[in-house]
């Protein structure tokens, strides 16, 4: 009885005719082309800039079974919602933000810088330089946590951290550690990190802060906004500020490869600043703004002002991100472009330049201006790096001097212009910091520090090679096709 059920089921789970296998493949093929095809009508519509949309609809009409879920993950884009719902946090911190502009106007702590170049700076900004700061440049991973590890153990009132990676290991362990001892003692602690670039955290990293009364929140949004966040809008913001008396930023992020601890990187170089004076209180406001964004809340903190007493420099806090009326992070880099007379030097792990930094920077170099490019030689990610290669030959044609930094892994950002201004930060030199990421850099107007920055370049240039167009011309047919194949996806990177 069972011999004669077994040929039924058989005949029951029988595949289909090879005929109707290839109408149903063939289907398959037309209602992906043609999902790609209209996905690329909402991305042209939607997606924020030019370059980005013209690299994702070619992507989805080429290689739409590659290109469509990435888009559904990475680019479907709610910016209109996400920028109302961020643009509402804006709205809860202005009138906070009017009265420290008021208070430092009535106090005299605002520049008396008057050039029409640190007004436009001031504009883009939309925040007043201020006097009376004293800046430290902080290099490499030792100097930056023994000074943030210091700053701790002295806090008297609050502290506040963002991050965007934080990892699990020794010196996330044995920062964590300090903060969980001063929550302890009473200090109210509030943790800011990125939760695209911090993924692999778990709670039991945060507990123990938890425990101890910190508060550790993952930058994502509150409410119904959370839902409208998307992967690209990341917070790139690496900050720490100490009773509002003292501000840290710059390109560390918590881990053991800042430290130079982890061996595929070996010696990490890289840069961060020490703000104290009044210049900390607007990287407090912009911690604050972040901070109302994730949890809805404003937290209570001092908002006077300390004056430095030794050496003191003129300082702007520029913090720029998506929800921007304007593209404050392309005017920024373009401004400082093309004001540069004599020199222009950016270092950064990242050199992904749109087609009008591209021509800012040929022309800088075209009327004589002293253009220099750093990059790291090994880079840690490998699509990027062959992206910044497509680059040299056009670099080198204008005049722009680029060099490889060879000694491991660097991951510094830093402009300095001419011999009275150098920026130091978190923005990289690529569309995502312009356009997608929340960043921050600190912009500082005075002679000696410019030349402490220019100083440790200068340093950093020793160690590097300079690359020629003609090295890039010498690869394999290819290498130079995959050089070429990654700078259509540049504006997306």
């Amino acid at each position: 009885m069972e011999d004669e059920k077994e040929p039924e089921k058989k005949r029951r789970f029988h595949i289909l005719p090879r005929r109707h296998r290839k109408k149903i493949i063939a289907a398959i093929v037309i209602i992906v082309q043609i999902l790609g095809t209209l996905t690329s009508v909402r991305a042209i519509m939607e997606t924020r800039t030019p370059q980005g949309a013209m690299a994702w609809a070619i992507s989805l009409n080429t290689i739409p079974y590659v290109a469509l879920p990435a888009y559904w993950i990475f680019g479907q884009s709610k910016f209109e919602n996400y920028k109302t719902g961020r643009q509402r946090a804006y709205t809860a911190t202005n009138p906070l933000a009017r009265a420290i502009k008021e208070k430092f106007v009535d106090r005299g702590l605002t520049s008396t810088v008057d050039t029409q170049s640190a007004e436009l700076l001031e504009r883009i900004a939309r925040l007043p330089y201020t006097d009376f700061n004293h800046v430290e440049l902080l290099i490499n991973g030792k100097a930056t946590f023994d000074a943030m590890f210091e700053a701790i153990d002295n806090a008297k009132d609050y502290i506040l951290v963002q991050f965007y990676i934080v990892r699990d290991d020794g010196i996330g362990r044995e920062f964590r550690d300090r903060l969980v001892a001063r929550a302890r003692e009473g200090i109210p602690v509030y943790f800011l990190y990125d939760g695209i670039g911090s993924h692999g955290l778990d709670e039991s990293y945060m507990k123990p802060l938890r425990d101890a009364g910190g508060q550790m929140i993952a930058f994502s949004g509150s409410g119904e906004e959370a839902h409208r966040f998307q992967l690209n809008f990341r917070n790139h913001r690496k900050v720490m500020v100490i009773d509002g008396r003292e501000a840290f930023l710059g390109g560390l992020n918590l881990g053991d490869e800042y430290m130079g601890r982890v061996e595929k990187y070996g010696d990490w170089r890289d840069t961060h600043v020490k703000v104290t004076g009044p210049a900390a209180l607007f990287v407090q406001m912009s911690f604050v703004e972040d901070w109302s964004w994730a949890t809805g809340l404003i937290p209570s903190l001092s908002w006077d002002a300390t004056v430095a007493t030794s050496h003191t420099q003129t300082a702007l806090c520029l913090p720029f991100g998506p929800a921007d009326g304007l593209e404050t992070g392309t005017l920024f880099y373009l401004k400082m472009i093309n004001a540069a007379r004599e020199r222009l030097w950016i270092a950064s792990p990242y050199f992904v330049p749109d087609q009008q930094m591209m021509s800012a920077l040929q022309l800088a170099a075209l009327r004589g201006v002293d253009v220099r490019v750093l990059v790291p030689h090994k880079s840690d990610s490998f699509i990027v790096g062959l992206a910044m290669k497509s680059f040299i030959p056009a670099c080198e044609e204008a005049g722009i001097k680029v060099f490889w930094y060879k000694e491991d892994f660097m991951h510094q950002k830093v402009i300095l212009a001419d011999h009275d201004l150098a920026s130091v930060g978190t923005a990289n030199f690529d569309n995502r910091s312009f356009r997608l990421n929340f960043e921050i850099m600190l912009v500082v107007k005075d002679a000696l520090f410019n030349t402490q920055v220019a100083e440790m370049l200068e340093k950093d240039f020793a160690r590097s090679t300079r690359i020629e167009g003609a090295e890039i011309k010498e690869d394999s047919f290819p290498q130079r096709f995959m050089v070429n194949l990654t700078r259509l996806f540049a504006p997306v990177l």
